[in-house]
């Protein structure tokens, strides 16, 4: 109680002192403790049923049976179940490439509680053995200084209290950016990029795959074929947005 109340009363000193503004819109005095405004976190688009059964990408209409898209119908999806917590719109797709991009690591703990709450809704986390990140090329990261999948993995870990997998993925090839490509380009780009460190402590386990957003799912699905292989007993993906 009085560890609590001491570090409310630093953060509203620190607030007076100095001021709080929305990272996206910069309207002074964001929702408290956060770097969104009202504003900004009412314009996100939640993701919300119907979905693909699988992968989680939103479907406009109304769909009254289980279903999945065209995409994971036609490819071998390793993966049990992807899901996301907002399409990659407006601000928060403003918030991801502030931190992917502008190294504005602060903004993660926001972008971390979106992630918490698609896991509260969508998944059991009793079920979860350990959460898993994507990992990023070693040039890349030194580039980037910080993996952004694994920033938020491990905040999502100290949230949930899930333990982070030691000694997991790797990738063991550069690839090029999968912004402009096609859904079978990326699939072959993430061909064989990654690999699993430590097969023994992937056997059996049940494993939660965090990366920041989904677009086509090639790069995730390569992952968790990647895990399925080294004798995960079931893989699920977890990212922040989808687009």
């Amino acid at each position: 109680m009085v560890i609590a109340l001491l570090h409310h009363l630093s953060a509203t000193v620190l607030d007076v002192l100095y001021p709080r503004f929305c990272a996206v819109c910069g309207v002074l005095d964001p929702v408290d403790g956060q770097h969104f405004c009202w504003d900004c976190r009412a314009s996100l688009q939640w993701i919300q049923p119907p979905f693909c059964s699988r992968c989680g990408a939103p479907v406009a209409g109304r769909i009254d049976h289980a279903y999945e898209c065209s995409q994971c119908v036609s490819r071998p999806t390793f993966f049990d179940s992807a899901r996301s917590a907002a399409r990659l719109e407006g601000p928060l797709a403003e918030m991801i490439r502030m931190l992917k991009y502008e190294k504005s690591l602060w903004v993660a703990e926001d972008l971390a509680d979106l992630l918490y709450a698609a896991l509260q809704t969508h998944f059991d986390p009793s079920e979860i053995d350990a959460v898993e990140r994507v990992p990023l090329f070693p040039t890349r990261r030194r580039e980037r200084e910080y993996n952004q999948s694994e920033v938020l993995a491990r905040i999502l870990c100290r949230r949930s209290r899930l333990p982070l997998l030691k000694r997991g993925l790797v990738r063991v090839r550069s690839t090029p950016s999968q912004t402009h490509l096609t859904a079978s380009a990326r699939a072959d780009n993430v061909r064989n990029a990654f690999r699993a460190q430590n097969p023994r402590g992937i056997k059996n386990r049940r494993i939660l795959l965090v990366d920041d957003v989904m677009t086509t799912g090639s790069t995730v699905n390569e992952c968790a074929r990647v895990l399925r292989a080294a004798g995960a007993a079931r893989v699920w993906v977890l990212t922040v947005a989808h687009g």
